[in-house]
């Protein structure tokens, strides 16, 4: 079973753990949901092993790792002070008796070694109250300068084992980095581990820049650049930062581009005349084909996971609203219904839920509806909420909050899909846009 089918207002899930685990007479792993309220599951993660060479980076992995988990909100770390049991070995015996009697429920155990550039983490995760291993043991390699990647993929590896979800924290993130005063704002495309490490920035301020996208395999980003004077559409290589501009019509303004899942095709607003429309646009033969034909304003375009529906906002009634349509073009039907404007829609990568920006009674919303703009239910309210980005496993969400004011300053948080877990993201000063990049391999 699938852990948190959130949209409910209470239920009670059973985790079913995996990898050959024989459960105890108290159960499963498991994880209560009631009234949106959850009780973290309480887990130790003694500091990992160091079998040679790790030093410091033994103890820095832990922490990331036991971070990881503890940020989602559905785990609770348990200090090292309350530790009756050490581990004084990677192959050492569990005492399952002093984790259980601190009430442990999940046991971390890792092992790092390091030799020259080159290092090594492994790990083994255990259910204390089943006295089993959950799982086999895996191990991760690579450079020094990419432990907190094999950190976050050890994180990914016990939430994955303990939820039964798809994880999410090997991941990067694409922004606006913004700077100077609100006026007169100054931004540049940066890109950032999920948790705000590892900054780098992909432009300079030379130009303003919008709504950068990842592509489905995390090689390109697309972006709104004023380079030009007038918004355009480009498409940059993330290997190498070259940048390339994409459909240059004269007389035209070209934004809000989003990529396809074939990574191919492109779909995005082209303005003319004082009219919007959206295209799809073919990256590589440059073959462009028009998908709606209408006076209204339409963008915040989105493709469905199996690529073959289209979400997008359009104030063809006469206010922002959701619609859905065939990803070639055709008939659109309204799903959203309730009161307010609907704009950047985005499909989950589940496929089940669609996210959007919705602004209703002077107040900004980021909130979550059915495919069918059925069970909609709002996630956050303030003073501005919007864009928001799918993580790569359809749990959680992130989005821009800009504060009121002339000192009012953008900034990214992240909310999951049951509304709870609301928290800021670090940045290095006010950000906005953000997009969530795939699963890293």
């Amino acid at each position: 079973m699938s852990m948190l089918r959130t949209l409910a207002t209470a239920l009670t899930v059973a985790l079913s753990l995996t990898g050959g685990m024989a459960l105890a007479q108290q159960g499963p792993l498991r994880i209560e949901i009631t009234d949106g309220v959850i009780e973290p599951l309480p887990f130790a993660a003694p500091t990992f092993i160091d079998q040679g060479g790790a030093g410091q980076a033994a103890s820095d992995i832990t922490r990331v790792v036991a971070a990881d988990l503890a940020g989602t909100g559905l785990f609770r770390e348990i200090p090292s002070s309350a530790f009756i049991s050490q581990v004084s070995g990677f192959d050492a015996p569990v005492a399952y008796n002093d984790w259980k009697a601190i009430n442990a429920q999940a046991l971390i155990v890792g092992a790092v070694t390091a030799q020259g550039d080159r290092i090594t983490v492994k790990f083994r995760l255990f259910d204390i109250f089943s006295g089993q291993q959950l799982g086999e043991g895996l191990q991760f390699a690579g450079t020094r300068g990419t432990w907190r990647r094999m950190a976050h993929k050890v994180a990914d590896a016990v939430y994955a084992r303990i939820t039964g979800e798809g994880p999410y924290f090997d991941s990067r993130v694409v922004y606006v980095q913004e700077s100077g005063p609100k006026d007169a704002r100054q931004k540049r495309i940066a890109v950032m581990d999920y948790d705000g490490a590892n900054v780098q920035y992909l432009t300079d301020a030379s130009s303003i820049v919008l709504a950068p996208r990842f592509s489905p395999d995390g090689s390109q980003i697309l972006f709104t650049s004023y380079a030009s004077g007038f918004p355009r559409i480009y498409l940059m290589n993330t290997a190498n930062l070259s940048v390339r501009a994409l459909d240059q019509q004269p007389g035209t303004m070209t934004f809000a581009p989003r990529f396809a899942p074939d990574g191919r095709k492109v779909v995005f607003s082209l303005e003319q005349g004082g009219n919007s429309d959206l295209y799809e646009l073919d990256t590589q033969s440059g073959q462009r084909r028009q998908l709606t034909n209408s006076p209204a304003i339409e963008a915040g375009a989105s493709y469905s996971p199996d690529g073959s529906q289209i979400v997008f906002d359009s104030d063809r009634t006469g206010s922002s609203q959701i619609y859905v349509m065939p990803a070639g073009g055709g008939e659109a039907r309204r799903i959203s219904a309730g009161s307010g404007r609907y704009n950047t829609p985005v499909w989950s990568p589940r496929g089940d839920l669609i996210a959007f920006t919705k602004q209703d009674g002077g107040r900004f919303h980021i909130g979550v509806m059915r495919t069918d703009g059925s069970e909609e239910r709002l996630l956050t309210s303030s003073f501005l909420d919007e864009g928001p980005t799918w993580a790569p496993n359809g749990r959680v969400l992130m989005f821009t909050r800009e504060g009121a004011g002339a000192g009012g300053q953008a900034a990214l948080y992240s909310v999951d899909i049951s509304g709870r877990n609301l928290k800021q993201v670090p940045t290095q000063g006010p950000a906005s846009d953000p997009a969530w990049s795939p699963l890293l391999p």
